[in-house]
């Protein structure tokens, strides 16, 4: 087997999707790198909405308690 320098350097399509960049170019992607990256940002959007209604509702609570 021959040794390959670049080996370490392969980016599978899945971590592209995660190193998605906000306005990069997208006319190199295939569709089905355009899905990837569609799949992996609404995941990431649930994330932050969840991460948000927690946060939401620890300042509502802590809100309540100073209030009262």
């Amino acid at each position: 087997m021959a040794f390959d320098p670049f080996a370490d350097e392969t980016v599978r399509p899945q971590a592209q999707a995660r190193n998605h960049v906000i306005g990069q170019d997208l006319s190199t992607l295939s569709i089905e790198e355009i899905d990837e990256r569609i799949a992996v940002l609404r995941q990431e959007i649930t994330r932050l909405e969840q991460m948000r209604a927690e946060k939401q509702a620890s300042k509502s609570a802590a809100d309540a308690v100073f209030k009262a």
